[in-house]
């Protein structure tokens, strides 16, 4: 039989929809969403009559207008149960659908950049990233596809150096540069769904969600060195109010927060309300470090400097937190409270 039939292309929805069926349901539960019963895919027959197929479809359609963006990327950046493959289904589903929505879009933008970062080598070095890499790498989604851009799309180009030049996780922010990328994206429309201009959105994020990190991590390995220095000057406790904490706050709770941050901004870093917390407290440290080093003797300021720098007993040689060169299964939306995970998708 012609494997373009329409049998064949139903036995390829069915064959797809079993795959994608234990991830929906899984994300439900999560979530506590209440699905509709797919009786068919729930009991995994292997060739059901077209209306169960149908009804799949329907069951689909129904449960992603359900599912949020912010719930798909925290579920697929905090689950074991994705793979390359899961990924790859759950990206060519969206794609396939005859209308899209701007959650739609929003959920595809995520899962390139989830799909690509799976695909792609975790130590890929950032010069290696250009449209062919990142074409070659989507390839098995996107199928070959002609890399001309829309000349607005060059811009994308100008954002990635200006990130790259944001000195630190509050420049970044409060730069334009994110909203700027999300405007972009926005003003797309449907030209969003040329493959040459998900590729290069897909590139965009990824290396923007690396700009991202690495100064995440810079901040909060500039806070903890602070507050080791600190203690060593006699200081126990900060006024962080503009931090939005308290304001007799104690140095070894900040501590015990910035450890918990880098737990939590791997699961869910486009919280906004944390990051602006963050960058608030590291001006709140650095206030307090130039205030409190100008009334200490030399002596005593050489050694905070070198108990900051680790070489106390104490302390540890190793950096507080280690930058990896890739942050791979965290998604790109950095600023938008509403959403979960590493703002609208930047």
């Amino acid at each position: 039989m012609n494997p373009t039939s329409p049998l064949s292309e139903l036995t390829a929805e069915w064959k797809n929809a079993r795959m994608l069926y234990p991830l929906y349901a899984a994300l439900a539960h999560e979530f506590v969403i209440e699905l509709p019963p797919c009786p068919d895919l729930e009991a995994g027959v292997d060739a059901p009559p077209r209306e169960s197929i149908e009804q799949a479809r329907q069951w689909f359609q129904d449960v992603d207008q359900r599912i949020q963006i912010h719930q798909l990327r925290q579920f697929l950046q905090t689950t074991t149960l994705t793979s390359d493959e899961g990924l790859r289904m759950l990206l060519l589903h969206h794609l396939h659908k005859a209308e899209k929505t701007d959650c739609d879009r929003d959920k595809v933008d995520f899962l390139l950049v989830q799909y690509f970062s799976h695909c792609a080598p975790s130590r890929l070095e950032e010069a290696d990233v250009d449209m062919e890499y990142v074409a070659q790498v989507l390839e098995p989604v996107l199928g070959k596809v002609d890399l001309t851009l829309p000349a607005q799309l060059v811009l994308l180009e100008q954002y990635i150096q200006a990130a790259n030049q944001a000195p630190s996780l509050n420049d970044l922010l409060t730069g334009g540069i994110l909203d700027k990328g999300r405007k972009l994206k926005t003003s797309a429309g449907e030209a969003y769904f040329v493959p040459a201009a998900m590729i290069a959105f897909t590139r965009f994020s990824f290396l923007m969600r690396r700009v991202f990190f690495r100064l995440m991590h810079q901040d909060l390995n500039a806070i903890m060195d602070g507050l080791r220095e600190l203690e060593s000057l006699g200081v126990s406790h900060l006024d962080c109010r503009r931090a939005q904490f308290s304001a007799d706050e104690p140095t070894v709770r900040l501590r015990m927060i910035c450890q918990s941050w880098k737990v939590m901004f791997h699961a869910e870093y486009s919280s906004g309300q944390p990051l602006r917390m963050l960058v608030d407290l590291r001006n709140v440290v650095d206030t307090a470090l130039k205030k409190n080093r100008a009334g200490k003797p030399k002596a005593v300021k050489a050694q905070a400097a070198a108990a900051s720098a680790g070489f106390t007993v104490s302390a540890s040689d190793a950096p507080e937190f280690e930058v990896a060169p890739a942050a791979p299964g965290l998604d790109q939306d950095f600023s938008n409270p509403q959403s979960s995970k590493d703002d609208e998708n930047a």
